[in-house]
């Protein structure tokens, strides 16, 4: 695996520490976030290993890649019920307890760092707390207001989140939280003092995201190409980006721009199927899953790119990694008004009114229209990439995390 080193101001600050990393919903290295920060703390000196999932692509049981041990476990095709949910935890649960104690007795550890979802991985953290080992929950998703803007609703699964969420909160030593937001959470909700929280963005990693040529056959012939990056789920709001397709494709009769939606995930077929039903099947191209190659071809090919997550509890106090992805590629944004998405991208966005389809095609258009005002847009992203965002700017706060963890 061919990848630039990341920077090496930490170094050794960690020597002799051991770090065991569990994730459960998706595999390393694909994991970007959950990547760079186990090749921090290899540069500063700590032995990685970490416990994932498989997935396509990544069907080895065993790997060490750059130094990192990997252990990956068969993971239930993912869930979309509450039932298929208990099954794809309870699964993962097993092996992630097998592989702990495995890499336990084969490596040992120090500190475990648990990346939620779900908020389930203080169980295997308990077994070795009490040998005297540390726990650091990395909080990437807010479950409780995932629940309810997956199943639009509250009840007894969602009381059940919320103590899963103080019971993590309770037990981790330091919370690692990936914006100000989550931060607020950890110190209203679960309670945590201010000294035991830090905020880990998940900065994009320059190195690796080049711009290159344009590709100018994913425009399928037409003059725009209007690019989006990012898992295929109900709460993604995909649907309210192909309302605006269709209202830009058909009401407007805009034939000259076309669609690049790339990522995977549960809903990827019914929103084919959703494109289909609107006209758009030769406007819209979904490639699912894709290499970092076809990343990039459509990120340096897009005219603008979009983020259409709808408004809800979830999504506004999230941030999202294809908006820092969308600044790095210097690339205009049209988003709905998300709280934490206002504050990724400032004036390298537009913002349509919530939820609402035709106000963000129109936002496309305005920018398609101005290539001017793309141009200053793009370079305000990139910019705030470059001095607050990348992840370079990320590590110390990450290493004073484990600092404060292990008072070293």
């Amino acid at each position: 695996m061919n990848v630039a080193p990341l920077t090496r101001a930490n170094d050794g600050v960690l020597s002799g520490k051991r770090v065991l990393i569990v994730v459960e919903n998706l595999p390393l290295p694909f994991d970007r976030r959950v990547w760079q920060e186990a090749r921090t703390l290899r540069n500063a000196g700590a032995a990685v290993s970490i416990i994932c999932p498989m997935g396509k692509g990544y069907e080895r049981r065993y790997e060490n890649i750059e130094g990192i041990e990997i252990y990956r476990h068969p993971l239930p095709v993912e869930a979309d019920s509450v039932l298929g949910y208990l099954k794809e935890y309870g699964s993962a649960l097993l092996w992630e307890t097998i592989l702990a104690w495995r890499i336990f007795l084969r490596h040992g550890f120090d500190i475990i760092h648990g990346c939620n979802p779900p908020d389930l991985i203080f169980l295997i953290a308990w077994q070795f707390k009490l040998l005297g080992k540390k726990y650091i929950f990395d909080h990437h998703d807010i479950n409780p207001e995932l629940y309810e803007a997956k199943f639009g609703k509250r009840g007894l699964v969602w009381r059940l989140l919320c103590i899963l969420e103080r019971i993590t909160f309770k037990s981790a030593n330091v919370v690692i939280c990936t914006n100000d937001s989550y931060r607020e959470i950890a110190r209203r909700r679960g309670g945590k003092d201010g000294a035991d929280i830090f905020v880990v963005r998940s900065g994009p990693d320059l190195s690796r995201l080049k711009r290159r040529p344009p590709k100018p056959d994913l425009k399928n012939g037409r003059e725009y190409l209007i690019g989006y990056v990012g898992v295929m789920g109900d709460q993604e709001g995909i649907d309210l980006l192909l309302e605006a397709a269709h209202y830009i494709v058909h009401d407007l009769d805009r034939k000259d721009v076309q669609f690049c939606l790339v990522g995977g995930g549960p809903s990827l077929e019914k929103l084919r199927q959703l494109a289909g039903e609107l006209g758009l099947d030769d406007y819209v191209t979904f490639t699912g899953r894709a290499p970092d190659e076809v990343l990039f071809d459509v990120l340096s090919t897009a005219d603008v790119c979009v983020n259409p997550d709808r408004v809800n509890p979830m999504n506004d106090l999230s941030t999202m990694n294809k908006i820092l992805e969308y600044m790095a590629f210097s690339k205009p944004i049209v988003q709905f008004d998300v709280k934490e998405g206002r504050y990724s991208a400032a004036e390298a966005s537009l913002y349509a009114r919530p939820n609402d389809p035709v106000d963000l095609a129109k936002k496309i258009l305005q920018l398609l229209a101005v290539p001017e005002i793309r141009a200053r847009m793009g370079a305000i992203g990139r910019e705030r990439v470059e001095t607050r965002f990348a992840w370079p700017h990320q590590e110390s706060h990450l290493i004073a995390a484990y600092r404060r963890a292990l008072r070293c």
